[in-house]
């Protein structure tokens, strides 16, 4: 094992018998930080362990293809290809887990899904990622909340707005952001036609109060309403919000709830999201346009995956990357490309 990985599985040693240690919890402040820094380094502490196994086992193989006996020696060469790419495997995975982290791959996201171009299929298939997106969700553990949705009456969304919580949500579904583009025959085409539909997708870290001061006088919150199915309670209760950040002209509307605080609570949740977006895109904006003219410009007026249902393949054009499960994917199997994802693009 080299160095680095020593220190990394050594430190980690360390911290189990520091936590293990009685006395610490007196101190609840250090055992937080203590517990939080043995998550953080436990992933790649335990495939270090995993790597420096699979090299002794080489070893041991590399030995027996030096054997006498050829059958030996056969057996041990196919028991080394695969070794091999084991170790290669886990390398990658311990570089990633090392590399330097994005200080909001921990936050919780706001997840916005619109449909594009195709009408009533783009709607549909809106309907289908907020699916996509829930069963990925439920595989993690993690907790999803509606904020605002406008469905369809056959089924789909215009618009639909929710929350994942959850450690490392960021990190998995930044990627997400950019057009999404359905290739399939509707099921209201006669002719057997494929059509090809859009959906935008937008990722947005949460933001708390203490990392974006947002002067109330620069808001005007106007309450109706709400539209849509609801009973006596859409014609009696002003539960609806529409907030409007006066300076950039950022409007968010929220009417999920059937109270009107908690409209507003999450109409600032998802407002706070979009400007901390904005300020952080202006600020990054000369390194972008540099990025831009070498690789295109990743703004979410592009295509970043490709769903084709006659083919059963999903591709997704940033990376390259192409697979045939369709069916799982929209499952919610998403593992395998949020790893390509964030090896080629982090």
């Amino acid at each position: 094992m080299d160095e680095r990985l020593e220190a990394l599985v050594r430190q980690f040693e360390e911290l189990q018998l520091e936590l293990a240690d009685p006395e610490l919890w007196k101190d609840p402040s250090r055992a937080a930080d203590l517990r939080r820094r043995q998550g953080e380094i436990e992933p790649a502490a335990e495939r270090a362990r995993e790597l420096e196994k699979a090299r002794a086992e080489l070893r041991d193989l590399q030995q027996l293809a030096q054997s006498d006996d050829e059958d030996l020696c056969k057996l041990a060469a196919e028991e080394q290809t695969g070794l091999e790419e084991r170790i290669a495997s886990l390398d990658a995975e311990i570089t990633d887990l090392l590399s330097p982290r994005d200080p909001r791959d921990d936050k919780d996201v706001i997840v916005e899904v619109r449909a594009g171009a195709g009408g009533d299929e783009a709607a549909l298939f809106a309907g289908e990622l907020l699916r996509m997106y829930g069963r990925y969700a439920e595989r993690h553990n993690w907790q999803v909340e509606m904020i605002d949705e406008s469905p369809t009456t056959i089924g789909g969304f215009k618009e639909v707005i929710f929350a994942v919580k959850g450690r490392g949500a960021y990190s998995r579904l930044r990627f997400e952001s950019g057009v999404h583009r359905v290739q399939r025959v509707p099921e209201t085409e006669a002719q057997g036609r494929i059509h090809t539909s859009t959906i935008t997708v937008a990722v947005l870290p949460e933001t708390e109060d203490v990392e974006l001061h947002i002067d109330p006088q620069e808001l005007r919150i106007d309450t109706y309403r709400s539209g849509g199915a609801g009973g006596q309670h859409v014609n009696k209760t002003e539960s609806a919000v529409r907030i409007t950040h006066l300076p950039t002209g950022i409007v968010v509307i929220c009417q999920d709830e059937k109270s009107q605080h908690k409209n507003r609570d999450k109409a600032m949740r998802v407002l706070r999201a979009r400007l901390m977006e904005r300020l952080q895109s202006e600020a990054h904006a000369e390194l972008a346009q540099e990025r831009r003219a070498q690789v295109g410009t990743g703004d979410r007026s592009e295509r970043v995956r490709t769903y084709n249902f006659p083919q059963g393949r999903v591709t997704d054009h940033r990376i390259g990357f192409t697979t045939h499960r369709l069916g799982e994917i929209l499952d919610g199997d998403l593992d395998e490309l949020f790893d390509a994802l964030r090896r080629e693009l982090r």
